[in-house]
């Protein structure tokens, strides 16, 4: 298996990414979630990577985290998820996101993604929820709904302003204020402080 792959970016175009290894070109298959953290091209980059066999063919998966490579792996091993649908999926939410919507069984979430319907939500859910944990990620495993739609919108507002989705997920990362109420306002200060520190 090829682990990781560590290289000149040389291409980037919608949904896959090609890497200049000692000479060798390999093209990745990739979520938008990690293209959008690419750097420019010309410049040094580290992949993880997933290769994927079949008996027509080998295709490989690129992924800005382990995380992320990790998850992918998870949803494969999912009857009726493929690699295709399972980069559609990491395409939709990120990695956070996508493990609160299965942890708390959000049926109508998961449905909205290209590729997944009612019954591939459910069993999403059913084989994934207890497989699934954030530990590592500083946050909670469940949270209550009404604190998951404050995070959410944290994140949307530091998305507006510009920050990539990496750098919101980071920022919020694993901060639950003790004794006060989560709220949109506190998450956005919270996350813009760590962000003028970074």
């Amino acid at each position: 298996m090829i682990a990781f792959l560590r290289g000149r970016l040389e291409d980037k175009s919608p949904g896959s990414i090609d890497v200049d290894v000692a000479g060798v070109g390999y093209r990745l298959a990739m979520s938008n979630n990690s293209l959008t953290v690419m750097p420019s091209l010309g410049e040094s980059v580290f992949i993880y990577t997933y290769l994927h066999v079949r008996e027509d063919a080998l295709q490989l998966f690129g992924f800005a985290s382990a995380p992320e490579r990790e998850l992918f792996e998870k949803l494969i091993g999912v009857s009726g998820i493929g690699p295709k649908v399972a980069l559609a999926v990491l395409s939709a939410f990120d990695v956070d996101s996508l493990k609160h919507a299965i942890i708390n069984e959000d049926v109508a979430l998961i449905t909205s993604i290209p590729g997944i319907g009612k019954k591939g939500a459910q069993r999403l859910i059913l084989e994934l929820k207890e497989k699934l944990t954030l530990l590592g990620t500083g946050l909670m495993a469940v949270v209550a709904k009404e604190d998951r739609s404050a995070y959410d919108e944290a994140r949307g507002a530091l998305l507006s302003l510009g920050y990539s989705s990496q750098e919101a997920r980071k920022a919020l990362d694993g901060f639950a204020p003790d004794g006060e109420r989560v709220t949109v306002e506190l998450l956005v200060k919270h996350a813009l402080k760590r962000l003028a520190k970074a």
